[in-house]
Formats: C-alpha cells, sequence, structure tokens
C-alpha cells in the first residue's frame, strides 16, 4: 500500500463572521491510499483557533503515517483503531485517515464509506441552513433564501456582534415566522461568560429556541452543569467535546473521560463533528455514552470540503436508520465555497441527498 497527501485551500464565496472573527479561506491536507491498483481517500480538516490538532508539526505527522501506512492500516483493519497519537494530537488527520482507508475497502471508485440508503440516493437528510450573522438586510435575505429553498429550521451564529442587535434580529425573524414555520438553533461557539450567560439565556428563551451550542467556553463543568440542569434553553455540548479522548476508547470502558464528561454535565444534546473530535469511530463512543445516558445527539460538518462532508453524510445517515433518528443534522457547509470539489452531493428542499449519476471530480 502506498500513501500520499497534499494541501488544499477552500475559499469562502464571502467572508464568514464567527465569534473567532471573520473567515475568507480554509485549509486542509487530502490523503490518498492505494493498494493494488484500488484507491481511497480521505481529508483532513481542521479549523485554525478551534482543532486541537498540532498542525506545527502536522505535515512531519502525514508524512510519517504515509511512511508507516502498512503497519498502522493492518492494525486498523485488525483491531478498528488507529494509533492513539493520532486521536490524541491529531484528529483530523486521524478523521481523514479512517475514511480514506474506508473508501479503499469499498473499492475506491464511488466514495462509499458506509455502503447505506443516503449513497443508494434512497433516502435524504434532513438539514439545517446555516445562517450567518450580519446586518439586519443581510439576516433576513438569508431566511427569505432558506425558506425559499425548502428549510423548516436554521442555525443562527450569535456572539459575533452587540447582544442587543442580534436579539433584536432574532425578534424579527420570530415575528414573521412562528415555530411551526421555523425552528431556530443557535450557536453561540463560546461567546458567554458565567456573569451574562444566565440573563441571554433567558432572554433568547422568549423568541422560541430548539437549543443552543456552546453557551460558554469549555471546561467550565459547574456552571454548564447547572445551565444544562436549569434548562432555560437545551444546551448542546460542542467545543466541550474537543480533546476530550480515552486511549481505549475502542473497549467502551466507563471510567473514560467522554463517559466523565458527560455524566457531569448531563446536556439535553452533544454535536458531533467527526474531522474535530478524531473520525467515526471515536463518534460512535460518544453515540454509545449519550444513548446510555439519555443525551441525543446530531452531527454537524466542520467546514470540510466534499470529501469529508460526503464521509460524514454517509456516517450519518447509517446512525440515524439504525437508531431511527430523523434529527436535523447540520451538513449544509458544503455550499459555502466557490472551489468545492464537483460531487454527487446535493440539497434539496432542505435535505442533503446524493445522486449516483453525478459524478466526482479527479482528485489523483
Amino acid at each position: 500500500m502506498k500513501a500520499t497527501f497534499r494541501s488544499y485551500q477552500l475559499q469562502f464565496k464571502k467572508p464568514v463572521l464567527t465569534s473567532r472573527g471573520s473567515m475568507t479561506h480554509k485549509n486542509g491536507y487530502y490523503i490518498m491510499l492505494e493498494d493494488m491498483g484500488i484507491k481511497g481517500m480521505g481529508e483532513c480538516s481542521f479549523i485554525e483557533g478551534l482543532s486541537i490538532d498540532r498542525l506545527d508539526t502536522f505535515e512531519k505527522q502525514l508524512t510519517e503515517v504515509c511512511r508507516d501506512i502498512e503497519r498502522i492500516s493492518e492494525t486498523y483493519l485488525a483491531h478498528g483503531y488507529l494509533p492513539a497519537q493520532l486521536y490524541r494530537d491529531y484528529p483530523a488527520l486521524a478523521f481523514g485517515l479512517e475514511t480514506a482507508l474506508l473508501d479503499l475497502l469499498h473499492g475506491g471508485q464511488h466514495r462509499i464509506i458506509i455502503n447505506s440508503d443516503f449513497y443508494e440516493g434512497n433516502h435524504a437528510i434532513p438539514i439545517n441552513g446555516l445562517v450567518w450573522m450580519g446586518n439586519d438586510e443581510f439576516m433576513q435575505q438569508q431566511i427569505k433564501e432558506k425558506l425559499a429553498e425548502g428549510f423548516h429550521c436554521i442555525k443562527i451564529k450569535v456572539g459575533a456582534i452587540d447582544f442587543k442587535e442580534e436579539c433584536r434580529l432574532i425578534e424579527n425573524i420570530r415575528k414573521s415566522y412562528s415555530p411551526s414555520q421555523i425552528e431556530i438553533r443557535l450557536d453561540a461557539n463560546g461567546a458567554f461568560t458565567e456573569k451574562n450567560v444566565k440573563d441571554r439565556l433567558r432572554i433568547l428563551s422568549q423568541y422560541t429556541i430548539h437549543s443552543i451550542e456552546q453557551p460558554v467556553k469549555p471546561q467550565q463543568y459547574l456552571l454548564m452543569h447547572q445551565l444544562c440542569r436549569e434548562n432555560i434553553i437545551p444546551i448542546a455540548l460542542d467545543e466541550e467535546l474537543i480533546g476530550s479522548y480515552h486511549d481505549d476508547f475502542h473497549n467502551g470502558l466507563p471510567d473514560s473521560m467522554r463517559y466523565k464528561l458527560l455524566e457531569t454535565i448531563r446536556p439535553q444534546y452533544i454535536i458531533l463533528k467527526p474531522s474535530l473530535l478524531g473520525g467515526l469511530t471515536v463518534c460512535d463512543e460518544w453515540i454509545n455514552i449519550a444513548s446510555n445516558l439519555g443525551i441525543r445527539w446530531w452531527a454537524t460538518s466542520a467546514l470540510e470540503s466534499n470529501i469529508g462532508l460526503n464521509a460524514i453524510a454517509q456516517w450519518a445517515a447509517s446512525k440515524m436508520k439504525q437508531e431511527e433518528l430523523n434529527t436535523v443534522q447540520g451538513l449544509g457547509t458544503g455550499s459555502l465555497y466557490v472551489n468545492n470539489i464537483a460531487s454527487p452531493l446535493y440539497i434539496d428542499s432542505g435535505h442533503l441527498k446524493y445522486d449516483q449519476k453525478l459524478k466526482w471530480a479527479d482528485l489523483y
């Protein structure tokens, strides 16, 4: 088996504004595997300032992985896991390598990661429409576009502009669209503080909010537990999960960091971003733990290209069918770029779909 990699840079159609600042582009790597003429591809997707990947040594680690691909792949095929160092220090690399191996195992021609009704074109994944914060005109324009495109759930980034202005914009949305017309999810990216979070949640709750992701910065466990217990607005953990690992995660040990985290905080939801958490197998473990604790989940893409998005969508679709879930997923970020990869993925009436008649771009 041979392994190579190359870097990429995706350009946003418009700069996107988050609580961590404005983004005009996103960097990452593709990892390519080849064995007896069969090729597989995965995406190592990280978000600078959010991912815990050691970016200063990322290419060096990629080079070492490619050099040692025979041993790593044999271990993965035999035991279903990758070297612990990748999960701990390079979760984006673990995600890219795992999905490249799965692509290779499924023949490498059609980007099959997990064969499911989604890949066959018989299952559509309900997704939220992502609305970025901005002035009132910009927000209203995005809302109208999402409604026209058939979305019934929107996710709004908060914490990037003045809070009163954000509330006014959300209030205007709710005045125009009832909860039965639009489900509103919020994502604060840890923008609120211990002093203001409860007051802000109470204010936001009057607008009938489905949930809010990560209202305060991670590792404030007691505060987050209190917020989840009070349930002013249902809480979804996002950044809180990043960096929480256990070297023996594949054994499902009850004393793992993941179990202790969810048992302590007891959130209403967790958000699973495979490229930030270390791959699909890691996310399976999160789901197992959450299910045992009565915590619900959904998957969200983390600004991957269509290579990574395809892997997450196929995995999420398989989990949704297994658990008879129809939860709206956060898999609509592929349309943000001007130079994304041509693929069979497309969005129709607020659903992500896969059309086998559409072709993948040749990236080798």
